[in-house]
């Protein structure tokens, strides 16, 4: 731990021994109860239920060796196709407004590209459970999952693939209906683009920054392709995307530096948000080879640049960049610093706040969720408890830098929780766990840690 410019680690270190439960300034905006508190799943991560969809992305990349660190898959999961009522029994309790959660493709559409009525089903009775309990649902129609069929045919790096997702959009939305609160496109374009198609620990796992640039596009035009389908089928409920941002500091003030992390921040967090909000990429596309660069086509642009009704912000850490030590990268990225959680990010809340200020100055905004927000640390169940008094931490840190933007002007209509259970974490397998709830993947058992408890208290705070 060390003292510097941007925080007292010190301090924070010896408040993540201590805290048990999460507070807000007394009269905060956050405490009001027109502030929308949810919490935030993904299907592969939690469904299970393998033989009753189409083979998907995850599936196959799972079975290459030493893709996932505890060589693990979404097989089972967390049962949740079988144990949802155990699940939403567990959002009463903590007593959520809304409830995020992702439909999967290969779960509700075929091969032929029919709806699968099974599937279908399965999200009808999600969607009027949440409705019944008076929980907002938040759909996201993108978690990652693409079917493998479509991978087999070039995936995000066909650009048919933005048009097979425009006509599951139009299948899935008319099935659905206004019935769902919220629509999301996609849930992090980053994720999928760049770690699945440009540096490959994600599924598909290709490699090459042509790939990843290009996967960008088609998923950007999938995008806007989406949203004009929402606002035909569904033009009463919310539709947006949620975006992932990681924020860049300069590891120095040399003027090297500082211009290699303007290019980060460009390439990383820029080059996904400008083509929504503004229909073009950021400067840094003309640092790229022309081979290099995404396959836009006339009207493209004008496609992906949509009017969104919200915008879903994911956040986590901020990294530290510098000038590029090898011929042709644009930067060079520093490792995490401390204090670190389990999944060895940095915890560093005011990097949320000015990421969120910054967003707020330089783009004409609509209304902001924080979609997903949270820490993977190592927790250990210990005479039927979860004492998570480091996440517990980490909400109660982050929950107040979204007070003090909200303050400075930025527009915060809810915050989701990251995530509801521990899940399959991608190509961390199960051994790394985010949720508030702890599941025993041996017996399936669901125990709420310590973090429920100080989140259901936070909400019943409220006024």
């Amino acid at each position: 731990m060390r003292h510097d410019k941007h925080g007292n680690y010190a301090q924070l270190e010896k408040r993540l021994s201590t805290m048990n439960s999460i507070s807000l300034p007394a009269g905060s905006p956050l405490l009001k109860k027109s502030f929308l508190y949810g919490t935030a799943t993904s299907s592969f991560q939690i469904e299970g239920d393998v033989d009753n969809r189409l083979e998907c992305i995850w599936d196959r990349f799972c079975k290459q060796p030493s893709a996932i660190a505890d060589h693990s898959n979404g097989d089972i999961a967390c049962e949740h196709i079988v144990r949802w009522k155990e699940d939403f029994d567990i959002l009463l309790d903590l007593d959520v407004d809304a409830y995020r959660f992702s439909i999967s493709w290969p779960r509700v559409m075929t091969q032929e590209g029919e709806l699968n009525p099974q599937g279908v089903a399965f999200y009808k009775t999600l969607v009027k459970a949440l409705n019944e309990k008076g929980i907002k649902a938040f759909a996201t129609l993108y978690h990652w999952d693409l079917p493998q069929h479509l991978e087999d045919k070039g995936g995000w790096l066909n650009r048919q693939t933005a048009y097979a997702f425009e006509d599951y959009v139009d299948k899935i939305s008319q099935a659905l209906g206004e019935d769902v609160y919220s629509y999301a496109t996609f849930n992090e374009p980053f994720c999928s683009a760049y770690l699945g198609y440009e540096i490959g620990v994600h599924a598909p796992g290709k490699t090459g920054r042509k790939y990843g640039r290009t996967a960008a596009h088609h998923i950007l035009l999938a995008h806007g392709l989406g949203m004009q389908v929402l606002r035909k089928n569904v033009p009463n409920s919310e539709a947006g995307i949620v975006l992932n941002f990681t924020p860049c500091y300069s590891a120095t003030q040399k003027t090297d530096d500082l211009l290699a992390t303007r290019k980060a921040d460009e390439y990383i967090n820029q080059w996904y948000i400008q083509p929504v909000m503004e229909g073009r990429y950021p400067e840094v596309l003309f640092d790229l080879d022309e081979a290099d660069r995404p396959p836009v086509e006339d009207g493209d642009m004008e496609i992906i640049c949509q009017p969104l009704d919200y915008l879903g912000v994911n956040f986590y850490t901020r990294l530290h960049y510098s000038a590029p030590r090898e011929k042709n990268a644009l930067y060079y990225e520093h490792s995490h610093q401390g204090p670190l959680t389990d999944i060895g990010w940095e915890i560093y809340p005011k990097a949320l706040y000015d990421l969120l200020t910054s967003l707020n100055e330089r783009y004409t905004l609509p209304p902001i969720f924080i979609t997903e927000n949270g820490a993977a640390m190592a927790d250990k169940l210990i005479d039927g408890e979860v004492n998570d008094v480091d996440r517990v931490s980490y909400y109660h840190t982050h929950l107040n830098m979204v007070h003090d933007a909200v303050l400075a002007g930025v527009k915060v209509s809810g915050y989701f929780a990251w995530s509801l259970l521990d899940n399959f974490e991608w190509a961390e397998g199960y051994a790394k766990r985010f949720g508030l709830v702890y599941v025993d993947f041996d017996t399936q058992e669901r125990t709420l840690k310590l973090s429920a408890n100080a989140y259901k208290a936070l909400i019943a705070s409220r006024k």
